[in-house]
């Protein structure tokens, strides 16, 4: 059996708009990065459960199709439609949809960013866009280090250790920059070799394909180091279709979904970079409501203290604490 190893930030922002009255209706869109994504269902599902709670909080979601156009021309669009007074956003490009943001800020819409902060700095949490209300993530490149830091970890007695990378997309700036941070980690010792890299676009039958190509030409990896579950789910399907051993290498996702809190339990797998979607969800719209209400919101919410899990999650924790389920399905 393989053995591995709400709180919010300071700052404060006053509502950038006139506040509502408390029995007034009020309209929240969320614009998910793909509504087909589990983990921005999730975020949904948080975004709905807190709405409920209100009474007078309606919340509707729009499918951003993995498309920062499709986003962008959404912001857009609700913008002009009038209908809605805030909208949570899970941008697909948090540089390129800043601008649309920013005019809908001007138009007097609240607005909340999701996993990822909005604005050319991914590791910078405070608003970038002026009025953006808060934001609910964590920087990336830090769970993306700590991901890497478990396969040194892992690696550190075998000389070479190769390892495959399975990123999202790499035209997204967040996966780069997790990408980045994979090298620069795995970089350090020069007994690790990343040998092949494959995008997952967060899917695991694009992830299943990657994987397969890539042990065609590498059938001796040692590790699978992903940015996301879903990759895992792919790559675990490949690496037992062909032939080899699925225990001896060491697999480690992010996001932490059910799915792969039963692999790692089940000796599987072997880490997922915890993260709590449904909470991140709940967060934000309830930030949201506090600021059309004319009170004070934190400007960053940790998304990565949201949960009481350690940042990576392993086997041994998992059999420590029998009764934890995930925040999400996957």
């Amino acid at each position: 059996m393989k053995t591995i190893m709400k709180i919010a930030a300071l700052s404060t922002a006053l509502t950038p708009v006139a506040a509502l009255a408390q029995d007034d209706e009020i309209n929240i869109a969320y614009l998910a990065s793909s509504s087909q994504n589990g983990f921005n269902q999730a975020i949904y599902e948080g975004i709905q459960k807190a709405a409920e709670a209100y009474g007078n909080v309606s919340v509707e979601i729009f499918d951003g199709e993995f498309s920062a156009p499709t986003q962008f021309t959404q912001v857009e669009d609700l913008v002009a439609g009038g209908r809605f007074d805030a909208m949570i956003v899970t941008p697909n490009d948090t540089v390129g949809i800043a601008t649309a943001l920013e005019d809908a800020t001007a138009a007097g819409m609240t607005v909340a960013a999701t996993l990822f902060p909005i604005g050319p700095d991914l590791q910078d949490m405070e608003p970038q866009v002026d009025g953006l209300v808060t934001t609910v993530a964590s920087d990336p490149s830090i769970g993306a280090a700590r991901q890497a830091e478990e396969v040194v970890a892992f690696c550190e007695d075998k000389d070479p250790c190769k390892v495959v990378v399975l990123i999202g997309q790499l035209v997204f700036p967040f996966d780069n920059l997790r990408y980045e941070t994979f090298q620069s980690v795995l970089g350090e010792h020069d007994n690790i070799e990343i040998v092949a890299t494959g995008e997952g676009n967060y899917s695991p039958e694009t992830s299943l394909t990657a994987m397969q190509d890539i042990l065609q030409a590498n059938p001796d990896v040692d590790a699978v180091l992903s940015n996301a579950d879903q990759h895992l789910m792919g790559a675990e399907i490949a690496i037992v279709d062909a032939g080899l051993d699925l225990e001896s290498i060491y697999l480690i996702g992010g996001g932490l979904n059910q799915i792969a809190a039963d692999a790692i339990r089940a000796g599987s797998w072997d880490a997922s970079l915890a993260q709590f979607p449904v909470s991140m969800g709940s967060a934000a719209l309830d930030a949201v409501v506090d600021s059309l209400n004319g009170e004070e919101v934190e400007t960053w919410i940790d998304e990565s203290k949201l949960g009481d899990s350690p940042a990576v999650v392993t086997k041994e924790w998992l059999d420590e604490n029998p009764d934890f389920e995930a925040e999400w399905q996957g």
